[in-house]
């Protein structure tokens, strides 16, 4: 799909090579955006965007954003910032690095947490060697835009055998601007020969205005390694969100993916998962709370490439009102990949009759000794736990809001960073129906 809206992006990009000229990166730029120009935005004949219409980003002159560090509310950023539970914390305003409110602690040696602006100078060999190998280019628009527009974003480089014990937490905050505007994060995550780390990606709208964050996670995790990412979005209401994570895993090492998203009038998230090498693993959960009229939409894809690999994913999703869930997940165990074991599975909550969800998990599977299943279930509160609870003095409105959190928690108990998910679960209940009622029973 080619709009007028879409000469304001490749005259940014313009604008933008020529400011970073010489930084070594002109050539990951432009191929960036030769696959935008050659695709254009999505439209609902392309399958993996029929339920999900982007005209309303495609259309939107979103140019991209001037900062404007100052006017973010000190009560926003304090209220979305985890330096206080003793995270290192790098922060972006309107997709910039924000120097001011970012803060590491001591790392252990060989550890980079670093902007991704200071990153192309300061370690210009890791950033090529790693920068635009994992994320497809070619075949997703989105990422081909955001790769036109690397600027800035987080470059975290853990070495062979280190385990970083304290959580990183990239924080991008947007809003506060009078025009529309665009943000095109880039993450790099890079973990050695058995090393550990945690990695927390929050995405905060401070007002209603329109804007547009696209952004890109590419991770490398290399044999024995493990990678704890979570991923929290609560845009704005008038924020428009793409996000795609692309993982490639080596021999014996996991990945855990936590994706809550809250806010946003319209949401993509993309996961691709490659098990490169034998006993590779990865979990993924997700939680999706939407009402009015938002829309959010979760596509997953997993190749197992190899033998004797795993993988398990559950999704869940709450919707409200008017509002419109997707679920797309698709397993693909490649021919050879004998011993392969895969579960999948989504569930959606559906509270009110103009909520919508469309689902479909898929598996192909071209190799024969394998254990692997999916299915997908759609519908309303358990009238009979309502009787249950009702036969035991609690009324209706405290029993179904005790029933939907409950719906909700079973995603939300598999975090292991306990402050994070106490505060997800505060989160999660100011969303529901009846929160008072939940934060009654709760505590």
């Amino acid at each position: 799909m080619n709009t007028p809206a879409s000469n304001t992006y490749l005259d940014d990009i313009r604008r933008l090579d020529a400011r970073l000229a010489g930084d070594g990166l002109e050539s990951i730029r432009q191929n960036g955006a030769a696959g935008f120009l050659s695709r254009g935005f999505p439209g609902l004949r392309d399958e993996n965007w029929k339920y999900t219409d982007v005209r309303p980003i495609a259309r939107n002159n979103f140019t991209l954003a001037a900062g404007g560090n100052g006017q973010i509310p000190s009560a926003t950023m304090a209220g979305a910032s985890l330096a206080g539970e003793g995270c290192h914390e790098l922060v972006f305003i309107n997709g910039r690095f924000a120097a001011e409110f970012s803060t590491t602690g001591k790392l252990p040696g060989g550890v980079i947490i670093v902007n991704l602006a200071d990153a192309v100078t300061r370690h210009q060999a890791l950033v090529h060697r790693h920068l635009s190998r994992y994320a497809d280019t070619s075949g997703n628009a989105f990422t081909a835009l955001n790769t036109a527009c690397i600027e800035h974003g987080c470059l975290i480089h853990i070495p062979d055998n280190i385990t970083l014990e304290v959580p990183v937490h990239l924080l991008f905050i947007s809003g506060m601007q009078v025009q529309p505007f665009a943000s095109h994060p880039r993450t790099m995550i890079i973990l050695g020969d058995h090393a550990r780390a945690s990695v927390i990606e929050s995405y905060y709208g401070v007002d209603e205005g329109a804007y547009f964050t696209n952004t890109v996670t590419e991770a490398w995790v290399q044999p024995g390694s493990v990678l704890q990412h979570y991923k929290i979005q609560n845009e704005g209401r008038g924020g428009y969100h793409v996000g795609n994570l692309a993982v490639r895993q080596e021999q014996d090492s996991l990945v855990e993916s936590h994706s809550l998203s809250l806010g946003g009038a319209l949401v993509r998230n993309d996961i691709s998962v490659q098990l490169n090498a034998e006993g590779a693993a990865v979990r993924l959960h997700g939680l999706y709370l939407a009402g009015e009229r938002q829309h959010v939409d979760h596509h997953t894809r997993i190749d197992h490439l190899v033998p004797r690999t795993r993988s398990q994913e559950n999704y869940r999703g709450v919707l409200d009102g008017q509002a419109r869930g997707v679920f797309n997940g698709k397993v693909i165990v490649h021919a050879g990949a004998q011993g392969t074991e895969a579960a999948q599975s989504n569930a959606n909550l559906l509270l009110s009759d103009g909520a919508e969800v469309d689902t479909k998990p898929e598996l192909e599977i071209y190799a024969d000794d394998v254990k692997c299943s999916h299915g997908a279930t759609v519908g309303q509160l358990d009238e009979n736990m309502l009787f249950y609870l009702r036969a035991r003095a609690i009324d209706d409105a405290t029993a179904r809001s005790i029933l939907t959190f409950a719906f909700a928690e079973e995603i939300l108990k598999q975090i292991s960073l306990t402050p994070l998910r106490q505060r997800l679960e505060q989160m999660v209940i100011e969303r529901l129906p009846d929160a008072a009622l939940i934060r009654e029973f709760a505590a």
